[in-house]
C-alpha cells in the first residue's frame, strides 16, 4: 500500500480499460435518471429548499445583476490556451451571452470591444471538453476533462460566488467544505474514538452526478440554473469512443463540479437522515447536525445511526459507496487522507515517485526529501537514515527547519549553520533549491488591462513580470546554492 499511488503512467491496456469505464458510468448515469421515481425528486427538491433555498436566492440575485466576475485557471484548457494567452480569447459560446455577454467578460469595457476578433459558437459547433487520464495508482489512472477556456472562465467566476455565500452560512458553512480538510479529519478521529461517526468514500463520484440532480437543485433559482447551465459543456472527446453527449453536469475539470456536487451529496444524506427518523426534517434539525454531518467533495462524515438509510438513499440516486474505504464498525475511520484507529493517527506514509538514482531525476529528489521528512516526523528512524545515507551520496543534504528553501532533512535537534548571512544575520545552509521558470507569455494594450481588471483584492499584483510570463512551469530544477536554514 505504501506504494500504490506511484506517479506512474499505467499500461495502455489499463487506460483502455479506465475509458471504457467511464463511457459505462455515462451509461449508468442515464439509466438511473430513467428509473428515479416522481416522489423522490419531490423530496430532493423539497429537502434541497430546506437546506439551501436562502443561500441560492443570494447567488442567484448576484447572477441577475451581473456581479459574476469572471477568472482563469491555472490548468490546460481543451483549446490550448496557456497562460496570458487566456486574456485573448477568439471563442465565444453563444450560450453565455445572456447572462455572460462577451463584450463585458473579454474586453475591458465596451470601448475597446472588437466584434473582429470575437467567433461566436453555436451549441451545434460548441468545442467539447477533452476526456484525458493522468497517474493515480499504478491499478488505474485518474480521468479528467479539460474544459475549453470560455466554459472554464465563467465556471470560476460562478464558483466564487457559490463558495463564497456557502462559506458564510451558519449552518452549510460548517457542513459543506471546500477549502479547509480539517474538520472532516478531526471529526474522523471522533469517530475512530468514540464510535459515533462514520466515514463513507464515494466511487467514481463526479462522474455519476446526474445533470438532472443539478437542475432539481437549482429549480426554483431561474438565474443561477441558466447560468450554470449555460457554462456546462454538453459533449466530450472521448480517446477510442469520439465525441458524445453527456448526462453527467460535469467530470473532475469543470469548477463547479466540486461545490456541486458536495450541495447535491447533502441534499441527498439528509434525505437518508429524514427516513432514519421517519419524519421531515426541520431548520432547527439541520443546525442540531452540525459537528455530526460533513461533507467535503466525495468524503463523507454522518452518524453511525443513519449510515444504512443514507447508503441506500445514495443508491437510489445513483451513487456507489466503497465499502472497502468506508467505515463505521470498529475504532478505524478515515477522511481526507487521514487515517485513524482509536484516536491515534495511522496514516501511512506513502511512496510518490521512485527513488533518485543520480542529480539528474530531479522530481524524484524532491519527492523522496519530502518522503524522507514524512517518515522521520512519523517515527521511522531505520527507514530514515537509509534514505539519509541514499540522498547524502546524491545532494548535499543539510539539516533545516520545514520553512527553509533548501531541499534538506528535519530534525528535532535543530539545524545545521555553515556561515552566517553578512546581511540579514541568519544562519545559511549549501544545498538544493527549487528553481521553476516561468514560459514567457507576453500580454499587452487591453488584454493586459482586462487581467488587471479582473484582480482580486486591493493589492497590487507581487509577481512584477506577470504581463511578460505566465503559466505553469514546463519542468522544474534545481540548483545548488547557499540559502537560509530556518
Amino acid at each position: 500500500m505504501m506504494c500504490g499511488k506511484v506517479a506512474k503512467p499505467c499500461t495502455p491496456k489499463r487506460v483502455r480499460k479506465a475509458i471504457d469505464g467511464y463511457i459505462e458510468c455515462e451509461k449508468e448515469v442515464k439509466r438511473n435518471d430513467a428509473r428515479l421515481i416522481p416522489h423522490a425528486k419531490e423530496d430532493f427538491a423539497r429537502v434541497s429548499a430546506l437546506l439551501w433555498a436562502d443561500i441560492l436566492s443570494q447567488v442567484d440575485k448576484n447572477v441577475y445583476d451581473g456581479n459574476v466576475i469572471p477568472k482563469h485557471g491555472p490548468g490546460s484548457t481543451a483549446d490550448g490556451l496557456k497562460g496570458n494567452q487566456k486574456y485573448r480569447q477568439f471563442e465565444w459560446p453563444r450560450r453565455l451571452e445572456e447572462y455572460f455577454p462577451a463584450g463585458e467578460f473579454l474586453f475591458p469595457n465596451w470601448r475597446h470591444y472588437d466584434a473582429s476578433r470575437l467567433h461566436y459558437l453555436e451549441p451545434g459547433s460548441e468545442r467539447p471538453v477533452k476526456v484525458i487520464t493522468v497517474p493515480k495508482t499504478l491499478k488505474t489512472p485518474r480521468i479528467i476533462a479539460v474544459e475549453p477556456t470560455a466554459m472554464q472562465y465563467v465556471q470560476q467566476g460562478l464558483m466564487e460566488i457559490l463558495t463564497d455565500a456557502i462559506s458564510h452560512s451558519d449552518n452549510m458553512g460548517s457542513i459543506v467544505g471546500f477549502d479547509d480538510q480539517g474538520p472532516n479529519q478531526s471529526m474522523a478521529r471522533r469517530g475512530s474514538i468514540d464510535g459515533t461517526l462514520a466515514t463513507l468514500d464515494l466511487s467514481e463520484a463526479s462522474d455519476r452526478v446526474s445533470n438532472q440532480h443539478v437542475r432539481l437543485l437549482l429549480k426554483n433559482h431561474p438565474h443561477l440554473a441558466r447560468g450554470v447551465d449555460a457554462c456546462r459543456s454538453r459533449k466530450a472527446d472521448v480517446p477510442g469512443h469520439g465525441v458524445i453527449r453527456l448526462a453527467k453536469f460535469a467530470s473532475m475539470g469543470s469548477a463547479l463540479t466540486f461545490p456541486i456536487e458536495a450541495m447535491i451529496f447533502s441534499v441527498i444524506i439528509f434525505m437518508g437522515i429524514e427516513e432514519g427518523l421517519r419524519r421531515r426534517l426541520t431548520h432547527r434539525d439541520i443546525k442540531s447536525f452540525v459537528g455530526k454531518v460533513r461533507v467535503y467533495g466525495d468524503d463523507i462524515i454522518v452518524p453511525v445511526e443513519f449510515v444504512q438509510p443514507v447508503i441506500a438513499m445514495l443508491s437510489t440516486f445513483g451513487y456507489k459507496v466503497n465499502s472497502d474505504k468506508s467505515f463505521w464498525t470498529g475504532k478505524f475511520r478515515e477522511s481526507c487522507g487521514k487515517e485513524y484507529y482509536d484516536g491515534n493517527d495511522v496514516s501511512i506514509v506513502r511512496v510518490r515517485q521512485e527513488i533518485p538514482t543520480s542529480r539528474a531525476n530531479v522530481l524524484e529528489i524532491i519527492s523522496t526529501v519530502s518522503l524522507r521528512n514524512q517518515l522521520y516526523h512519523a517515527g521511522l528512524w531505520k527507514t530514515t537514515a537509509n534514505l539519509d545515507q541514499w540522498l547524502g551520496r546524491i545532494i548535499p543534504f543539510p539539516a533545516v527547519l520545514p520553512e527553509s528553501p533548501v531541499l534538506g532533512r528535519h530534525s528535532f535537534l535543530g539545524f545545521d549553520t555553515e556561515r552566517m548571512c553578512p546581511k540579514l544575520h541568519r544562519p545559511l545552509v549549501k544545498g538544493l533549491v527549487v528553481s521553476a521558470r516561468i514560459p514567457e507569455s507576453p500580454l499587452g494594450d487591453s488584454d493586459a488591462l482586462l487581467k488587471i481588471f479582473l484582480k482580486r483584492g486591493d493589492l497590487p499584483v507581487a509577481d512584477r513580470e506577470h504581463l511578460r510570463r505566465s503559466g505553469r512551469p514546463r519542468s522544474v530544477d534545481t540548483k545548488t546554492r547557499w540559502a537560509s536554514a530556518v
